[in-house]
């Protein structure tokens, strides 16, 4: 191995480069929908609860709003058809989220036995 001497801001400078240098570019990439991490658990846009669709990135309050208010989805291209996100946003997020299919009211209020 060897040795860096920091010295100074050229010094720490140096260093991070060399960290940033050595770690392989998989290790900057989300994860992949379906993998065994939890972190690829996909978001369901016709059940999620406004917290948890505000963990999606560049969702916030009003977005997810939105997301709730115009549900249900028969996809999750549904979401820029009827104009609750745009192209850029879904392009984002597309990876993260579902939409499985929604109960109607009536299937939520008497389950079969």
């Amino acid at each position: 191995m060897f040795a860096i001497r920091l010295h100074g801001l050229h010094g720490l400078l140096c260093a991070a480069l060399a960290v940033a240098l050595a770690t392989p570019l998989h290790a900057f990439a989300p994860p992949k929908p379906g993998s065994n991490t939890a972190a690829a658990k996909l978001v369901d846009i016709n059940s999620a609860s406004l917290v948890e669709l505000k963990t999606l990135p560049g969702i916030g309050d009003a977005e997810a709003a939105r997301i709730v208010a115009a549900r249900p989805y028969p996809s999750k291209a549904k979401l820029v058809a009827d104009g609750v996100i745009g192209m850029a946003e879904f392009t984002r997020l597309k990876d993260l989220i579902e939409a499985r299919q929604a109960l109607p009211p009536a299937a939520k209020k008497n389950p079969p036995r």
